[in-house]
Parts: structure tokens; C-alpha cells; sequence
């Protein structure tokens, strides 16, 4: 697999907080990769960093081959860089085809609006929401928001896809769909970054992890190698989740 990302000696402070400590990481085409970490670890702070909402203070972001270390936010996403939110906050009172038509119009100037709200069906339809189509955005349940929010990110037409724990507040019924539907992203060759604290998402899921403890990586790899890792263990999951996890419990 190719590069699509690659960042080097990446920083970020906020005041006294150290947030981000010489990050370097790379994120290849095609790949789901998994980012986890305690929370404050860094992890939604990163995926920031690389958007253009909190600017690296120091080190170098390059994606597909341009340097974005300094870029606006709009530019991010008209340049294939999408994201959902884990809280996840709608226009309300629009519709939700207008909600995703809205982020086709935004990522491509010059897309027109009946050509924005087709490809809106087409996204709406494949995360299930075909028949809240009409349905203000304001009247749909946790988990219709957070399908919705997908919907507007692949209306952007990704290149690299972050999501930030798609799966928060759901059952788990509607994890198992939300699982389901990323199986689905990474299929149509999707590259996906995802922050999440599911293990059993992570795992099944993920074809690389890497650990984010104190701003910085701590472990990079394949999933079963990296849970087991010692320092993965002890920062995040403990013991007796890792032994579980191996089949050793």
C-alpha cells in the first residue's frame, strides 16, 4: 500500500498542556486504521491537527504528496481530508438531504444544488436513512445523527475518512450496524482513521492500531500484537482485558 498521510515530529501545546508530543505517523491507502488511547491522550486533538482546526506548532502534516502542515479547514476538506464528529450536531431544522447536500456544495464550488441533493440520496441510502430523507435533522435519534453525519462526510468525497467514535451512546444493535456500514466504507477502498474505545469495533474492524498515551505514539501495529503489547497494557487496556482479548483468561 501507498502513503496517503504522513506526519513528522508533530506538536501541538495549549497553554501549559503538552497535547501532542512529536507524533510521527503514517497512514497508507486503503488501510482502517484504529487510533486509541486513554481519554486526553491526544487522539481527537490529532485529528484536529491534521484538519487545519488547531495547527501543528511544530513538525510537518504531508497528504497525497502536499504539504497541508498549515492549511485552512475548508481547503482540508476540499482537498479530500473528511471527518464526523463525536458529538454530532446537525442543522436541525433542515432536512436531512440538506443537511448532506449542504456538505457536497461546501467541498465541491461549483457543484449545483439538484446535482448536490442527488448524490445526498445516494450517501442517505447507504447508510439506511433513504427514508428520513424529508425528515428534519432535529427529529432523528442518536443513532440516525450519527448516521448522518457519515452521510455529509462521504457526501465530501473522501480520500481519508476520520472518524471519531461513531459508536458512542449506541446499543448494541446499532454498534453492530455501525460496524456493519464501516465494513461496507473500507470495502469500496475507503481510507478510514478511527478514534475509538471499543475494542470489539477495534478488532474487528482494524487492520493496524496505534496507541496514543500523554500526546504521543506508544505502539504501532497489527492489532493482536499491539493489545498485548506491555506498555498498551499498562496505559490503557489492563490486565485482565488483554488476557481476555488473547484467549488467555
Amino acid at each position: 500500500m501507498s502513503e496517503l498521510l504522513r506526519l513528522k515530529g508533530v506538536s501541538r501545546r495549549f497553554s501549559g498542556l503538552q497535547a501532542l508530543r512529536d507524533v510521527n505517523l503514517s497512514v497508507f491507502r486503503g488501510e482502517v486504521l484504529g487510533l486509541i488511547g486513554p481519554n486526553g491522550a491526544g487522539k481527537t486533538t490529532l485529528v484536529n491537527t491534521i484538519c487545519g482546526v488547531t495547527p501543528a506548532d511544530k513538525g510537518s502534516i504531508v497528504f497525497d504528496g502536499t504539504d497541508i502542515t498549515r492549511i485552512k479547514t475548508y481547503k482540508a476538506a476540499r482537498r479530500g481530508l473528511a471527518r464526523t464528529f463525536q458529538i454530532v450536531q446537525p442543522f436541525g431544522e433542515f432536512s436531512a438531504l440538506d443537511n448532506v447536500a449542504a456538505a457536497a456544495l461546501f467541498s465541491r464550488p461549483g457543484t449545483s444544488l439538484p446535482s448536490a441533493r442527488a448524490a445526498a440520496r445516494e450517501h442517505l441510502a447507504l447508510v439506511g436513512l433513504e427514508a428520513q430523507a424529508d425528515q428534519p435533522a432535529s427529529t432523528l435519534t442518536l443513532a440516525m445523527r450519527k448516521r448522518l453525519e457519515l452521510a455529509k462526510a462521504l457526501a465530501m468525497r473522501p480520500k481519508l475518512l476520520f472518524l471519531d467514535e461513531v459508536n458512542a451512546g449506541l446499543n448494541s444493535a446499532e454498534v453492530q450496524r455501525a460496524t456493519q456500514l464501516i465494513h461496507q466504507l473500507a470495502a469500496r477502498g475507503i481510507t478510514i482513521v478511527m478514534i475509538e474505545h471499543l475494542m470489539k469495533v477495534v478488532l474487528n474492524v482494524c487492520t493496524r492500531i496505534v496507541v496514543l498515551h500523554n500526546g504521543h505514539p506508544i505502539a504501532d501495529g497489527i492489532p493482536r500484537q499491539v493489545i498485548s503489547d506491555p506498555a498498551v497494557v499498562e496505559a490503557y487496556l489492563g490486565q485482565q482485558y488483554a488476557q481476555r482479548s488473547m484467549g488467555l483468561g
